[in-house]
């Protein structure tokens, strides 16, 4: 960081915005314009405003300007930071979790990451699927029964096609909804997150006569930490974050992307945080989502 500018803020913070490639809202982004410098100006109003305002508390019944963080596992070395960040900010999440291949332990949904999932039921985030294995759709197959090719990136056929029927994808959400009742304590949301968002209609019709509704997450809420760190800096990220996201958006970030190299969380997630609430936002599970509200209490 730039030295002080005896306000506590480093030098930098009169960088003007530039425009930002917008995503597609499915988890894609469109590549950086070569050759551009992103801004940090971001980075400069979350630090003044994250000294200016005390963290609020958790989202209460008057919150008027929610958003819904919501977090898909990864290989979970950041997963006791983030969860530090929300304690100390009192902010509660959604977390979509799948049996991806951890750092540490045998797996995000295993045994050695058991005791952190059960924290945050205490700590009264909300859960739901991701696919146990972390299966990707790929293409609807012709024909009746309808099928699907799939291919899980995480457990035994990690990296294969396989033909999956509307059943045995029903089975892959049930069965992560089973393993986060289990490490919880706490009946998973009947919601989950296809992995990457790919998804068809097909698909989600399937998915929502087995009594799941898909969420993906809003054009802004799409923080990048899966983005390369080489062409998208976490104060680039952040600056996108605090100038876009509009009340209600949905927001998406991982415990961990294995291919970044300057991690997300350390850095933007605090401020972003702090940013978000000073600019008179509140946080939310997806049980309280308007969209979602009534099929939770249906199902």
């Amino acid at each position: 960081m730039s030295a002080d500018n005896g306000n506590n803020l480093p030098s930098r913070c009169a960088a003007p915005p530039l425009r930002w490639p917008k995503g597609d809202g499915a988890g894609t982004a469109r590549r950086p314009l070569r050759g551009l410098r992103w801004p940090r100006s971001g980075v400069c109003v979350a630090l003044a405003l994250s000294l200016s305002a005390p963290a609020s508390g958790w989202a209460a019944a008057g919150c008027t300007k929610p958003l819904y963080l919501t977090f898909d596992t990864g290989h979970m070395e950041v997963a006791p930071l983030i969860a530090d960040v929300l304690k100390r900010e009192q902010v509660q999440v959604t977390f979509f979790a799948a049996q991806e291949r951890t750092k540490q332990g045998d797996g995000s949904l295993g045994e050695h990451w058991a005791p952190w999932w059960k924290a945050r039921a205490a700590e009264g985030h909300a859960f739901a699927s991701h696919t146990y294995d972390h299966a990707y759709w790929r293409a609807d197959l012709p024909g009746t029964p309808q099928r699907f090719r799939i291919r899980p990136s995480a457990g035994p056929d990690a990296g294969k096609d396989q033909v999956m029927d509307a059943a045995g994808y029903c089975e892959e959400l049930r069965r992560a909804s089973r393993r986060l009742q289990e490490v919880t304590g706490e009946k998973p949301l009947p919601l989950f997150r296809a992995p990457g968002g790919r998804t068809s209609p097909k698909l989600l019709a399937s998915a929502r006569a087995c009594g799941y509704a898909h969420v993906g997450w809003a054009p802004a809420g799409f923080l990048g930490d899966e983005l390369p760190s080489e062409s998208f800096s976490n104060d680039a990220l952040l600056d996108k974050a605090l100038r876009n996201i509009k009340s209600g958006d949905i927001l998406m970030a991982h415990l961990g992307i294995w291919s970044r190299r300057d991690p997300w969380a350390p850095a933007v997630l605090e401020p972003l945080l702090r940013g978000l609430k000073a600019r008179g936002f509140c946080f939310e599970t997806l049980r309280e989502h308007p969209d979602y509200r009534a099929w939770i209490q249906a199902h």
